[in-house]
């Protein structure tokens, strides 16, 4: 039986998928609790990874886009990454690339650690294939002195290597293999270093009995998380979220539509289907503010923040300096329900400023307004960051209106 199709507006579908990222409550309107920080977990189910600390470390991003100012302490308690961590509610796996996630979705990523022969990048798999032996002895390692950082393997670094973004040496990638194998996982991170022990001395028990899902099953509890976070998605955007191939996503949709969790729908100007979420908010209306981690879900995907929002954005980070067109480290900046601008931002914290390196406003915006509502985010994120002061660089279409209104 022909399903009916739900038509929908590009407004429309911009909203509902706001409304499931949670932009369309509002700030909670005292300091922010476990209790906000656990809802915004629950709605977009996992939280990007990044090294790079140049504004914030990026899974620190989406809590404060969402909820303001809250005490990051709050989040290190949730995720382990403290000295003692005691019951994190989150663990460190590959989902969307690098990332945090609920610990309950343990069970429907063990299909892709069983594949921790074929499918990590090939130093990696190499290791697995010519040196077992190494796999074996810093298995041991960790099982008889646990936790330990990649430097406890003895094994010396090798002498940097042009065009290698990661100089790994060997200790470190036989741990990379055993954490995508599911043996070993992240017990905790001191200065964002990485302390890996045994799975089964850092997950809960109760999560670990559960039974290993049959692998189709597991995709489709995933898509079923994607569907719920986007709100309105095409299966491209389903299959991404959790790094499914769009073959099993498109399976796994399939179901969702004839158990009636995902409604059949168009949106205009899109080319591809969509889904709706059956349980999705359709609010008439979204007042948010925030600026945006490049790693946060509700833009990560390019190709989807492009056709949701009309935004084309790439991170710089990689790009020689030369050959940026806005900065090195650009967030994309929402007011109300659109993305309307990008700011460079820069936490300088041994001088305690915040240094905007370069601001922008999307042709169509009235660039007052946009650089008002930069201005007002910014002074949040300077006092989030405890930083006294922000200093604004003359470059971009919107930097002196931004000054302006920062006083």
């Amino acid at each position: 039986m022909t399903k009916p199709v739900t038509r929908l507006s590009l407004s429309q579908a911009r909203r509902i998928a706001l409304a499931a990222q949670g932009f369309a409550d509002p700030r909670p309107a005292g300091a922010p609790t476990a209790r906000h920080l656990k809802r915004v977990i629950d709605r977009v189910g996992i939280l990007q990874i990044d090294s790079v600390n140049v504004f914030s470390r990026a899974h620190y991003l989406p809590l404060f886009a969402r909820l303001g100012p809250y005490p990051r302490e709050a989040l290190d308690r949730l995720t382990g990454y403290v000295p003692k961590p005691r019951n994190p509610l989150m663990f460190e796996y590959w989902a969307h690339a690098a990332s945090l996630i609920p610990v309950e979705l343990e069970p429907f990523l063990r299909w892709r650690m069983a594949r921790a022969d074929d499918e990590p990048w090939p130093a990696i798999r190499r290791i697995a294939q010519e040196n077992p032996s190494l796999l074996e002895d810093v298995e041991r390692l960790v099982k008889e002195q646990g936790p330990v950082r990649a430097g406890d393997t003895g094994i010396p670094r090798p002498a940097p290597r042009p065009g290698h973004m990661w100089n790994w040496h060997d200790g470190k990638i036989a741990l990379e293999y055993l954490f995508y194998a599911g043996r070993v996982t992240t017990a905790k991170r001191v200065n964002f270093e990485r302390y890996y022990d045994l799975t089964e001395r850092v997950l809960p028990p109760e999560i670990l009995a559960r039974p290993t899902p049959r692998e189709a099953d597991a995709k489709r509890e995933l898509i079923r998380v994607a569907a719920r976070a986007l709100g309105v998605a095409t299966v491209a955007d389903l299959a991404d979220y959790f790094r499914i191939s769009q073959a099993a996503a498109k399976s796994a949709v399939a179901d969702l539509v004839e158990s009636g969790e995902l409604v059949p729908a168009t949106v205009v100007g899109w080319a591809p289907p969509a889904y709706l979420w059956h349980e999705a908010r359709r609010p008439r209306r979204v007042d948010a503010r925030a600026v945006l981690s490049p790693f946060d879900s509700l833009v990560w995907f390019r190709e989807r923040t492009e056709r949701l929002f009309g935004f084309h954005y790439r991170i710089e980070i990689y790009t020689p300096e030369a050959q940026r067109q806005y900065g090195y480290y650009v967030l994309p900046f929402l007011l109300g329900e659109d993305l309307v601008g990008r700011v460079d931002l820069k936490a300088d914290r041994q001088t305690g400023v915040l240094r905007v390196q370069s601001a922008w406003v999307e042709d169509g915006f009235e660039p007052d307004v946009v650089a008002a509502g930069m201005a007002e985010e910014l002074a949040l994120a300077a006092q989030w960051l405890a930083l006294g002061a922000i200093e604004v660089r003359p470059r971009g279409n919107v930097a002196k209106q931004l000054a302006v209104a920062l006083g």
